[in-house]
């Protein structure tokens, strides 16, 4: 059909014909939101880098848990900034650590929310890197062990869903196989299956904690220049025993995202990350963009290009909005 017979902005002239053939829905129940958590009582430190993003103690982060389930929003991710931090990422895997009891506090006081734990050495090891040392370099093969402790002592804590971040060649199988040994075969695994080494973590590593204090993370995170690698990453991950699989960052990688949608039928998420989140709040507070308007759109793109499920800090606003209309 052509113009004149045919006329597309017949059905754009209203809200309600505009709602009535839209392709892409949004809903509160594919939000995840990413919260970091730290020492202490009373603490809500706000992050510089993001706008409207804060560190939480334990009591302050249950409270905050409490408040995104009344939004409806059915799970967190976890990150722990540890007491003390040593080459051997020993917090990381101790069952008194910092993400252990913020796990058992939610679980105790929040019930009805999923806990997801980020599986990663990064924020937990004195050199910031998300591995053993070996040089200048991440012994894999011995990050692996570790690797597989953190997770376990995760689902120990009561944790719902282990989230390994650290892209070590076969961590999902170390993970796996750690899991069913020790009687944990039910706990899913969602694997960050293409990471990429993405300029875009810049606010992250402030929040977290976790800039390396040399080199970079190049050489385990993705080349961001490489779509065919990101399908073999995904694949081995599914078939060392991933439940949900995942592309971060979100935005600059949306064609991965609608690859892997393409090709694989495993549930998928993407992070937005933040500096995604950071981008869009800083213009708003300049008064360049309409914030809220900008974000939904593009959280929208994400699930267009085929994402089940989202990672956003903005995850609370969107649910409000998605409530207001």
């Amino acid at each position: 059909m052509q113009f004149p017979v045919y006329r597309p902005r017949r059905l754009r002239k209203n809200e309600n014909f505009r709602r009535m053939i839209r392709e892409t829905h949004l809903w509160v129940d594919q939000l995840i939101y990413p919260l970091f958590v730290v020492p202490g009582e009373g603490v809500k430190r706000p992050i510089s880098s993001m706008p409207g993003i804060s560190q939480f103690s334990v009591d302050y982060l249950v409270q905050e848990c409490g408040e995104a389930k009344k939004l409806g929003i059915p799970a967190v991710l976890l990150f722990g900034i540890p007491e003390k931090k040593d080459e051997l990422a020993s917090e990381a895997f101790a069952g008194d650590g910092i993400i252990q009891r913020a796990i058992q506090s939610i679980k105790e006081r929040v019930p009805e929310i999923l806990v997801i734990t980020d599986v990663c050495l990064c924020e937990y090891t004195s050199h910031g890197h998300c591995g053993i040392m070996k040089g200048d370099d991440v012994d894999n093969d011995a990050t692996l062990d570790l690797l597989a402790k953190t997770a376990v002592s995760h689902a120990v804590a009561g944790a719902d869903i282990v989230a390994p971040s650290d892209m070590m060649d076969g961590r999902i199988q170390a993970i796996r196989r750690a899991l069913d040994q020790e009687g944990f075969n039910e706990i899913p695994i969602m694997a960050y299956a293409a990471k990429f080494a993405s300029s875009f973590y810049g606010p992250f590593r402030e929040a977290a904690e976790s800039a390396p204090q040399f080199g970079d993370r190049r050489s385990y995170q993705m080349d961001p220049a490489n779509s065919r690698e990101a399908m073999r990453e995904v694949s081995l991950d599914i078939a060392e025993g991933a439940d949900i699989v995942m592309v971060k960052p979100a935005m600059p990688y949306l064609d991965i995202i609608r690859r892997v949608r393409d090709e694989f039928d495993l549930p998928l998420a993407a992070y937005q990350v933040s500096g995604e989140f950071a981008m869009i709040r800083a213009a708003a507070q300049m008064g360049w963009l309409d914030g809220e308007r900008t974000m939904m759109e593009a959280i929208t793109s994400i699930r267009r290009a085929g994402a089940d499920i989202i990672i956003t800090y903005a995850a609370c606003e969107i649910a409000r909005l998605l409530r207001s209309t």
